[in-house]
């Protein structure tokens, strides 16, 4: 709804009135969408000042460190909710009463196991190939498998495959884990829950039964709530870009999995890890806050501070009580989170961190929580795609239920050759 106008003034040209549309929260947008008729489009690399939808799914102020997911703030959900709860509040803009809640949690537990052909697809990669790899394969392969919910047009189709994913990601990425270090594969096992399930399936072997740590459990649940839907970050519009196409559901997350494989995007956590590694031991921890401090040195810490949050991380408030949480019950004897735990103290203590606001992340503590559980930094992305899942699909369909949607076309600004003719072979220097 447009309650204000916004003018532009062109050289030699009349002006150009603009309508200014206002959301139920956040900045004013200037809406441009008509610029194009004038002769005239609007120059933004990264797009970090165009709106390129409307959506009704998830709030950010990052400013004031707020997370809404459908209104809801995001520690709430993360202390009072589950995963599948949220889920079905993405999916369909409503917290869920008990009954819908049961079936929907009955309809996903009942649809977690893959195709069995799917094992040998897996056969095809190579042994030391990156899990990001096989889930992006096999994701994008699933649409050869399940064709009857392959038409974007139908509503239905739309909802059995938001089921689909939902409800199979987890053992697929599983069994990226599991064929990356040569175990067979775990089948799902119905009575566990969401988290529980995923936990015996990475960490359950044949031969005995896995009993789920219940604190290990929660703490698995509370990751993929925290990263469940973070509004239009490159992933996410990498979908809605794919899915604008028509492209079917199964293609257009698989194009969301490679956007989030890259290092400025899904990477963090890894990326945090692989710090904690280079600077080794508590003791020399002197050492790299002096370089983190020095404007000259390259070295940056990872896990501190936020490109949206210019406050404390909401979604890392919850991640730090639960991290605490599981390093106490899993009593685990590890160096490096030790050097973990020392940095958290400083950071929040240090003056230059708190004065800059560079206090730990999201990425931060589930990167030591994984850590702790046991999972290696080449599955710490995939956990991130398995609980984007949702996200991606909610958005896939609010783009294609919202009528007259488009297929994204972003101009450029050519700065290529002018027009020039060609030059036969035997005529060129």
């Amino acid at each position: 709804m447009a309650d204000n106008i916004a003018t532009l003034e062109l050289p030699g040209n009349d002006s150009i009135e603009l309508p200014i549309k206002e959301g139920t929260a956040g900045f004013d947008v200037i809406d441009i969408s008509k610029l194009g008729s004038k002769g005239y489009f609007t120059f933004d690399p990264g797009f970090l000042a165009t709106g390129s939808c409307e959506s009704a799914i998830t709030y950010i102020d990052g400013e004031q460190g707020v997370l809404l997911h459908r209104g809801y703030p995001i520690d709430q959900l993360a202390v009072e909710s589950d995963y599948l709860d949220l889920c079905y509040l993405l999916l369909y803009g409503e917290l869920p009463n008990k009954a819908e809640y049961e079936n929907f949690v009955y309809t996903v537990k009942t649809h977690t196991m893959v195709n069995e052909q799917l094992a040998s697809f897996f056969r095809g990669f190579r042994r030391d190939a990156h899990p990001m790899a096989m889930l992006c394969g096999v994701t994008g392969a699933l649409s050869a498998f399940y064709q009857d919910s392959l038409d974007v047009n139908d509503e239905r189709h739309r909802e059995i495959a938001a089921y689909r994913l939902v409800s199979k990601m987890p053992t697929i990425a599983a069994m990226c884990y599991k064929y990356s270090i040569g175990q067979p594969f775990v089948y799902p096992r119905n009575e566990l829950s969401y988290a529980g399930n995923f936990l015996s399936m990475m960490f359950g072997v044949p031969c005995e039964e896995y009993k789920v740590n219940p604190i290990v459990e929660r703490a698995m649940d509370r990751i993929f709530i925290l990263h469940a839907d973070h509004e239009q970050n490159a992933s996410t519009s990498t979908v809605r870009l794919a899915g604008s196409s028509g492209a079917n559901p199964f293609a257009c997350i698989a194009a969301g999995i490679a956007s989030l494989w890259g290092p400025a995007h899904g990477g963090a956590n890894e990326a945090c890890l692989n710090m904690l590694e280079e600077i080794g031991s508590v003791d020399r921890i002197p050492e790299f806050i002096a370089r983190a401090k020095d404007k000259e040195d390259p070295f940056r810490l990872m896990g501190f501070g936020h490109r949206v949050y210019k406050n404390f991380d909401p979604r890392a408030k919850v991640m730090r009580e639960t991290c605490h949480e599981v390093l106490a019950e899993l009593k685990v004897n590890d160096p490096l989170l030790d050097v973990a735990m020392e940095l958290e103290r400083i950071a929040l203590e240090d003056e230059y961190f708190v004065s800059k606001k560079l206090y730990p992340n999201v990425d931060f503590y589930s990167g030591i929580i994984m850590k702790a559980i046991g999972i290696p930094t080449s599955m710490f992305t995939v956990l991130f795609a398995l609980a984007r899942t949702v996200g991606w699909i909610a958005h896939w369909k609010e783009m294609l239920d919202q009528p007259g949607h488009k297929i994204s076309r972003p101009r450029q600004l050519y700065t290529g050759d002018p027009k020039r003719d060609f030059i036969d072979k035997d005529k060129r220097d």
